[in-house]
């Protein structure tokens, strides 16, 4: 799948300023994966396809969660902004015939991070952090740091995500711990 392709696979499902960011981090996978050694090709499919199910309706992704045996049944209860990554991976493997499990996991752990990330899933995560469009305290030091070190990057952007939800007091994914604790 080209990008061009998978761009235009997900554009009707996305809102107009959804489907920019969707391009811009496209765009940032590219030059990460080049610059840490990540393959480019799946770096730029796995961002192009990650918000893919980024507004379908919440019920069917609950359904998803009760009824694929390969989703963690605990995602229930977290919100559900959490819900797109590995529900829309799924869909994309059923609706699509994406094959490839290096990119569908990329795309199922690019909100909450995951221990042991591979260093293709640490591209996409960190390219939806720190595209261009984003800014929120913490992201400007995170995209310097993703000058020169991946791990570091990753690890601070997961942080920045703890200490933020923390203070809003919401709670916080496992995985996102888990993430964290294995890149210190």
């Amino acid at each position: 799948m080209t990008r061009e392709q998978a761009l235009e696979y997900v554009r009707p499902f996305l809102k107009k300023e959804r489907y920019e960011h969707t391009v811009r981090v496209t765009d940032e996978a590219i030059k990460l994966a080049e610059r840490f050694g990540a393959d480019v090709k799946k770096a730029e499919t796995a961002a192009a396809l990650h918000d893919y199910a980024k507004y379908k309706p919440r019920d069917l992704m609950r359904r998803w969660i009760q009824e694929d045996r390969r989703l963690p049944k605990d995602l229930l209860d977290y919100h559900h902004e959490l819900w797109h990554g590995p529900v829309g991976a799924l869909m994309l493997e059923r609706e699509i015939g994406l094959d490839d499990g290096d990119v569908i996991s990329a795309i199922s752990c690019h909100t909450t991070g995951r221990k042991h990330m591979t260093k293709l899933e640490k591209v996409v995560f960190l390219a939806d952090y720190i595209e261009p469009g984003r800014d929120f305290p913490g992201v400007h030091e995170v995209r310097e740091i993703a000058e020169t070190n991946l791990d570091k990057a990753c690890s601070l952007a997961l942080k920045n995500t703890i200490v933020f939800l923390i203070r809003m007091e919401r709670t916080v994914y496992p995985d996102t711990f888990h993430a964290y604790n294995d890149l210190i």
